[in-house]
């Protein structure tokens, strides 16, 4: 897909973040930016296309009601704010979806619903399902019972996930800056990046270490790597801000386009790559380290000097050469426990001595991905 057909894409994703959503009343909600987005989501399904939107914006809702003017510091505080603005949140969207005879729902999701496998497929099923219904869903990160600080930022990527559980065509990230810029956009001089087709072409931009609204802020970097999970599954990503989305998604040559990869990844190793905790480490030797990056086979026992971390057959573990290096990541075969006495063996010595469940790898190389 290029940019000009962006306007012909059938299954979006659309992620708007809290500084987008508070506009100019600052830590609250302003309806006004909600309307407005909804605006541009009713626009798509009225030209046929299905949307899924990714909302933060809970905590900014829930201030106002507990008394406070500015964000809390402190995670219960935060998630207290959450818990009382996300009911916020999602009535706006309700109250205004309804004015275009639109159905809303809400999703609340965490890490580990996208982390463990049976959680992805049964929110898949769901999405799909609320999809033909022709339900737009409100998807926000569960922030009232996160177990891990809440960070801006984390639902650029979540929404990249989200795509590829859906299946989009097209992700749009809208955010308070309206492009990817080569330098903070108050430097002199800063221009807007208004193509990337790979992310490999603006590394050198991202390591330069922009200042805090250019290319090397936190936000932003969320969104570059929301951007490598999307156009690594073959999806394209378009970065603008509210002020422009409905333009964009109409084919201007406004914000950034995020070319989609034409070898893309299957959804199962972005799944893995992205999606997953690994609970452990494989240390790998030289041999096996040369023999999994350039010929792509599983990795066998006897490549593997050492076992770290405690898992069980089926986790996510890592895989690391002799200098620590991280190289894959993969679905190991058999528990923490059993590793250290298969250690440098091979598969029919391990079958004689132990069995013959144990003549198989300790990671299929379709259980692998390399990073």
């Amino acid at each position: 897909m290029s940019r000009n057909q962006i306007a012909s894409a059938k299954r979006i994703v659309i992620k708007i973040g809290s500084s987008s959503l508070t506009g100019k009343a600052g830590s609250q909600l302003d309806p006004e930016a909600v309307d407005q987005l909804v605006d541009v989501v009713a626009a798509c399904r009225k030209r046929g296309a299905e949307v899924v939107v990714v909302s933060s914006g809970a905590i900014a809702a829930g201030l106002a009601p507990l008394g406070f003017t500015s964000r809390p510091k402190d995670l219960a505080t935060q998630q207290a704010a959450a818990s009382v603005g996300q009911g916020l949140l999602i009535a706006h969207y309700t109250q205004s979806f309804a004015k275009h005879s639109i159905t809303a729902s809400q999703i609340l999701i965490t890490t580990q619903d996208i982390v463990r496998r049976s959680h992805y497929q049964n929110a898949q099923r769901t999405l799909y399902r609320l999809l033909q219904l022709g339900v737009v869903p409100v998807i926000n990160e569960n922030d009232t019972v996160g177990t891990q600080e809440i960070r801006f930022g984390d639902n650029d990527r979540l929404a990249a996930l989200v795509a590829l559980l859906v299946g989009a065509e097209l992700l749009v990230l809208v955010s308070d800056i309206d492009a990817l810029y080569d330098a903070p956009p108050t430097q002199i001089g800063a221009q807007a990046i208004l193509e990337v087709a790979s992310i490999t072409d603006i590394e050198e931009v991202l390591l330069g270490g922009a200042g805090s609204a250019g290319v090397g802020s936190g936000g932003m970097v969320t969104k570059v790597e929301a951007a490598r999970i999307a156009t690594g599954a073959g999806i394209p990503m378009v970065l603008t801000s509210l002020a422009d989305v409905a333009k964009t998604l109409a084919g201007s040559q406004l914000g950034t386009y995020f070319h989609a990869q034409a070898s893309k990844t299957t959804s199962r190793l972005l799944w893995l790559a992205h999606a997953t905790t690994t609970q452990g480490r494989l240390v790998l030797d030289a041999g096996a380290v040369t023999a999994i990056i350039e010929r792509g086979v599983s990795l066998l026992p006897a490549g593997v000097t050492a076992v770290q971390g405690d898992f069980s057959a089926g986790d996510a573990v890592e895989l690391v050469g002799p200098d620590a290096k991280v190289i894959a990541r993969g679905l190991v075969a058999f528990d923490s426990d059993e590793i250290p006495m298969m250690l440098g063996r091979s598969t029919k010595e391990l079958a004689q001595a132990l069995g013959p469940e144990y003549e198989r790898e300790l990671v299929h190389r379709d259980d692998l991905v390399l990073l």
